[in-house]
């Protein structure tokens, strides 16, 4: 069997990637004998229908299972059809997210957790941390808190997990941003959720009409 998950690096050292379809690599596990296959991800840039694309190269990959943070509508559907079981909500380092799926610690899920075009625009606060995306989990207890909802409610709060920079996530050893840092990420984070409110308010007035 094979396990493909989303990674910040190319080493099973590196962090569980939030993004599936805008992620920057995928690693094809073996969880058998840990031998993986690292692999740079093409639809990282697509301004629509990443989560598909990856979706289906990851089918083609030969995968069962997909281990990531966060997936979208379309990402889900096109893993469900090729019956991949896909485990979200995920973060840390694969080597240890590989080990508690062998475990039997995750659990799969049909249904996507974040709306469409999540991770559009984050790039650059994922790439310039120096360990990836942290406090992913933290965003969603953030965004399901706010009461605003059940779309907006995880966009906001995935927005905002994923914009935390410099070590905050629990499995993360690398010292805070400096205060110049943290304050550009934080403008990228408002920047990020404004659009977001805007497109789900914009999707809500059509749903109205």
């Amino acid at each position: 069997m094979r396990i493909a998950v989303s990674s910040t690096g190319m080493d099973l050292d590196s962090e569980v990637d939030p993004r599936f379809g805008r992620c920057a690599y995928f690693l094809i596990v073996n969880p058998d004998d840990m031998t993986f296959e690292a692999i740079e991800n093409e639809s990282m840039s697509l301004g629509g229908g990443a989560g598909i694309q990856s979706g289906q190269f990851i089918a083609s990959k030969g995968a069962k299972v997909v281990i990531t943070g966060n997936v979208g509508p379309n990402a889900s559907r096109t893993l469900n059809a090729a019956g991949i079981d896909v485990i979200v909500g995920v973060s840390g380092p694969i080597r240890e997210a590989i080990e508690r799926y062998k475990r039997g610690e995750l659990a799969a899920s049909d249904q996507a957790n974040v709306p469409d075009h999540y991770g559009m625009g984050m790039g650059g606060g994922q790439s310039a941390s120096p360990g990836g995306g942290m406090g992913m989990g933290r965003g969603m207890g953030m965004g399901r808190g706010m009461g605003m909802g059940r779309g907006m409610g995880r966009g906001m709060g995935r927005g905002m997990g994923m914009g935390m920079q410099g070590g905050y996530g629990p499995n993360q050893a690398t010292p805070p941003s400096p205060p110049d840092q943290d304050v550009k990420a934080l403008k990228e984070e408002a920047k990020a959720l404004r659009d977001q409110l805007n497109s789900i308010l914009s999707r809500i007035k059509d749903l109205e009409k």
